[in-house]
């Protein structure tokens, strides 16, 4: 009976408790759901666009026959590729393939490039027998890439993404995890009883917890680029900078969601909704190829924009102005959250 009893309560327990029922039963289907589609939509060489320059009717028509989605041009290089988002350019110098590879996702590069040199095999072969004014033998095909190498590996393209999101991750944790303990403890609400401002209580608690985000961010950064050698194209203070403002987000939005929660329990159970997608959407799985509402939710994940900034600074090896943008969206949704964090504690004023 006592069992009985017992079972009974932690059932009526949870039937009150509905959002951790949502996070049992809804938040696995969520993650899996994300997985399932980014996983079998990721990029390949036939969603790869090239551009073709200096390259007879018959090759571009059977480039096409391939499934490759191939556009024509007179005069085609590496800007070219950048500035109409191609993911390759090819073109016919003294009787050899010249192939221009975008790089920005190496397992997809060294697809396009297998794909295209079978292609030349193919067409060759199909010429001969077709009596076509082909070369006798399969063409050669001399390599460029935009950005990387031949030796750029995945790791290379995902490690400034990984360190966002770590430096994301944990100050947003410790941040909420913090603040909640000052509400649990009584702290907060004496100090809201107080004449105390709103707006310099969330000051305070950004400026606080800022300090030790912006100690952490220095560590890893250093660690990631110094100690295990990871690629730095670019400058190193951009990417200081971009994962400040990224640890700033975290920070405001942590403290903004722990007023939500009501123990370090509730407040963990945010990870699978708030944190866990944003890493989907981060540029882990190329989103040039996916649908266009797919692309539209990666827009409204901060963690998008510090990603993409991050590895144009750390791989690309662009500068400010290409990564402006960015940081400014990311300064939107600091200044957002601080907005609402400001409103929130609103119902902690008790005079």
């Amino acid at each position: 009976m006592r069992i009985k009893a017992l079972v009974r309560r932690i059932f009526e327990q949870m039937l009150r408790d509905k959002r951790t029922l949502a996070l049992l039963f809804l938040a696995p289907l969520l993650v899996l759901s994300l997985m399932y589609y980014l996983f079998n939509h990721t990029g390949n060489a036939s969603d790869a666009k090239i551009g073709a320059a200096h390259m007879d009717p018959q090759i571009i028509s059977f480039m096409k026959q391939q499934g490759l989605d191939v556009v024509a041009y007179e005069k085609a290089d590496k800007d070219t590729l950048v500035a109409d988002k191609l993911d390759a350019v090819i073109e016919m110098q003294d009787g050899e393939l010249h192939l221009i590879l975008k790089n920005s996702d190496p397992s997809q590069s060294k697809a396009l490039q297998m794909k295209i040199g079978q292609m030349a095999e193919a067409f060759t072969q199909a010429g001969q027998k077709q009596a076509m004014s082909v070369p006798s033998s399969k063409p050669g095909i001399t390599t460029e890439y935009v950005y990387g190498s031949a030796d750029t590996t995945l790791f290379d393209t995902l490690s400034p993404i990984l360190i966002g999101f770590f430096v994301f991750f944990f100050v947003f944790l410790i941040s909420g995890i913090g603040l909640l303990r000052e509400r649990t403890t009584g702290t907060l609400e004496r100090l809201m009883s107080t004449p105390v401002r709103r707006g310099e209580v969330i000051t305070g608690y950004l400026a606080g917890y800022g300090i030790f985000a912006f100690i952490q961010t220095v560590i890893v950064v250093v660690y990631a680029t110094m100690v295990l050698g990871i690629n730095m194209a670019g400058s190193i203070w951009y990417v200081l900078l971009t994962n400040l403002l990224l640890a700033f987000v975290a920070l405001s939005l942590g403290i903004l969601l722990s007023t939500f929660a009501a123990s370090e329990f509730q407040m963990v159970q945010f990870i699978p909704l708030v944190i866990i997608p944003q890493i989907f959407f981060a540029g882990i799985f190329p989103l040039e190829h996916m649908a266009s509402w797919v692309q539209v939710i990666a827009r409204i994940m901060p963690l998008y924009y510090g990603a993409d900034a991050l590895k144009s600074v750390m791989y690309k090896g662009l500068g400010f102005a290409d990564i402006a943008l960015d940081l400014s969206v990311l300064v939107l949704f600091a200044a957002l959250f601080i907005i609402l964090n400001i409103l929130a504690l609103k119902k902690y004023r008790k005079l």
